[in-house]
């Protein structure tokens, strides 16, 4: 065991002088790995003058995903890999941060930040709402929250569906106590859950489903929460149940203060959208934008 943390430490004093952990360290402590590897990777370095990283892809004891691992860990950019998190691999923006599909949430990102969360220090919640069901909304919530915490945006994603919730199932959380819990009375700021694996990403699931969700929703308790929430998070997304079935989507948007609309590309019908626009727009809402979801 001795010499096995010898050469780990080896392989960390190779590659950084400044106090940063390594590559080498990152990658045995990922079980990516072994310490003989390393042991190996540093004779072959120290023999041709190749930096950590190239000689042990020469040696093909890793490959280009796992620099790309060991760089998000290096610089603050977690994500996770596939088979190794209890996380639903649906997440795309956690499992897959280089791919076209999360670029695109990257640009969302951008486009919310400049329309609605740089314009005002006290705009820190968002609604996400779609007309129907099965539109991708709780999708495009979870993984926007989790390229806003990779910003490094201190988030919070708030599962305000106390119809059919599923950000528990997304996030593999306990789902005895939540938002309804805390809306009664019941709980409190103990319901919110950390997700380790990802730096600055929170999630309140939904809890029990009660038997008047609006009701709740629509109790001067719940604006409090969120102005409590909003000194605690720099971001805060709120998944909401089907608008056009639901008075509650409305609700969250006109407590929240903004709303991203989101439909399916060739499910979700325009009237519907419009609908739903429309109805938002008369409260005391702020449309940021639409999304056509084509994942």
């Amino acid at each position: 065991m001795a010499q096995n943390n010898i050469i780990a430490a080896a392989a960390g004093s190779a590659v950084s002088k400044r106090g940063e952990r390594s590559i080498g360290a990152i990658l045995i402590d990922a079980g990516k790995l072994t310490p003989e590897d390393a042991e190996r990777i540093l004779r072959l370095q120290r023999e041709q003058g190749l930096r950590f990283g190239d000689a042990a892809t020469k040696l093909g004891l890793i490959t280009q995903t796992d620099i790309e691992f060991v760089l998000s860990r290096q610089f603050d950019y977690p994500y996770l890999l596939r088979g190794q998190s209890e996380v639903s691999e649906d997440l795309v923006a956690a499992y897959a941060p280089f791919s076209p599909q999360v670029e695109t949430l990257r640009v969302l990102r951008s486009q919310l930040m400049v329309r609605w969360f740089d314009t005002d220090p006290a705009r820190k919640a968002l609604a996400v709402v779609s007309p129907a069901r099965n539109e991708g909304r709780s999708f495009i919530a979870a993984n926007l929250a989790v390229v806003f915490s990779q910003l490094g945006e201190h988030t919070l994603l708030i599962d305000a569906d106390l119809r059919n919730p599923c950000q528990h199932k997304l996030f593999n959380l306990d789902n005895r106590a939540g938002l309804s819990a805390v809306l009664s009375g019941r709980g409190g700021p103990e319901a919110i859950q950390r997700i380790p694996s990802l730096l600055d990403l929170s999630v309140l699931p939904a809890g029990a489903l009660p038997p008047n969700p609006l009701e709740l929703l629509a109790r001067p308790l719940f604006p409090q929460l969120l102005q409590e929430l909003a000194n605690e998070f720099d971001v805060i997304i709120l998944d909401s149940p089907a608008a056009i079935e639901y008075g509650d989507a409305q609700t969250l948007a006109e407590r929240a203060g903004a709303a991203l609309v989101v439909a399916r590309r060739n499910a979700t019908r325009i009237s519907q959208v419009r609908s739903v626009i429309e109805g938002l727009s008369q409260g005391r809402t702020t449309v940021v934008g639409t999304v056509l979801n084509e994942f």
